[in-house]
């Protein structure tokens, strides 16, 4: 007894049951872990589909660097209720790792989508998703530091990206080398590179930083880092009407595309890794040809069908097994 509690020891044969029952926990959580961390990133992937659909409606209306502003500050204010709790008792916490959440916040952020909208003014929607078809090969080759790829994941991959550049090139997987680069084409490549940086970077996120407490310090410092060029864009190009058109649009970026979609993202990586739930991404062009064929009746052909098999065929091979 210490201080009128008994005192309880484990035997050594309960100690080795203890141990045995633990890993039999362990190993049962294990598949839906990386179940669940699968289907977060497919979730943030379809929206994100929806994203380049609904950016595109505001590609006469709203200026680039005002459409990233205003969705960081939606995404912000829809986050705030459920994150200002988880903010205030971890501060101290995140006063220590305020750099790694400013570069996360500048490359997440400030960075990714700005660059993305920016390259919609002078390049055509079948570049931009040419380009960004090279995310998950971008992102495995940054995360190849902290995770080990094995041939299953790269062939994966392989099978995958040849199904995305066939879609994309109606047919043909050579079309990718007869397209005449833009200067939207070198924005689009530079949006590519600073997603695969950001989603390789959360690997090292401190654990002691909640999701939401995440979520909330990089839309805040990335919407910060976007005020000066924002007040900039007002001055040059002037401000935008507020329509249906155009908040509506906003509205789904800032909530879904963002607050949403990177979440679910975030958390997909923290149980996957970077390089797994980057071949999930592959399935984006295969999300958006389902949603303009649902939205805009856009026809589905053969090549889009067995163009979408070996997409789905990669992703599964790839993203389904430990090598």
């Amino acid at each position: 007894m210490v201080g009128g509690l008994p005192r309880w020891r484990l035997t050594t044969t309960e100690g080795e049951e203890t141990v045995a029952v633990l890993e039999r926990v362990r190993a049962g959580r294990a598949p839906s872990a990386q179940g669940l961390g699968l289907t977060l990133a497919l979730t943030a992937t379809v929206v994100w589909s929806g994203n380049f659909v609904i950016a595109r409606a505001l590609h006469d209306t709203v200026p680039p660097v005002q459409t990233a502003f205003w969705r960081w500050i939606i995404a912000l204010l829809a986050v705030a209720p459920l994150a200002l709790p988880q903010v205030r008792r971890q501060w101290p916490v995140i006063r220590r790792h305020l750099g790694f959440l400013a570069l996360a916040a500048l490359l997440g952020v400030t960075l990714f989508n700005t660059l993305i909208y920016q390259a919609g003014q002078s390049t055509s929607a079948t570049n931009m998703a040419m380009i960004a078809a090279a995310s998950p090969a971008m992102i495995a080759l940054f995360a190849r530091g902290g995770e080990k790829l094995g041939a299953r994941r790269i062939a994966g991959m392989v099978i995958a990206l040849v199904g995305v550049v066939t879609l994309l090139g109606k047919g043909s997987p050579t079309a990718v080398l007869r397209l005449d680069l833009a200067g939207g084409d070198l924005w689009m490549l530079a949006a590519t590179a600073t997603f695969a940086g950001y989603s390789a970077l959360l690997r090292r996120r401190p654990q002691e930083i909640g999701g939401l407490s995440f979520l909330f310090m990089t839309f805040a410092l990335g919407a910060a880092m976007l005020a000066p060029v924002y007040g900039v864009s007002l001055a040059v190009q002037g401000g935008f009407e507020p329509t249906g058109g155009t908040v509506g649009p906003l509205l789904y970026i800032g909530i879904f595309s963002s607050a949403v979609a990177y979440f679910t993202w975030n958390k997909a990586i923290a149980l996957v890794g970077a390089a797994r739930a980057g071949i999930v991404y592959y399935l984006q062009p295969v999300c958006v040809a389902l949603l303009s064929f649902a939205v805009l009746d856009e026809a589905v052909g053969g090549v889009q069908v067995v163009c979408t098999a070996l997409i789905i065929a990669g992703v599964a091979l790839g993203a389904g097994g430990r090598r």
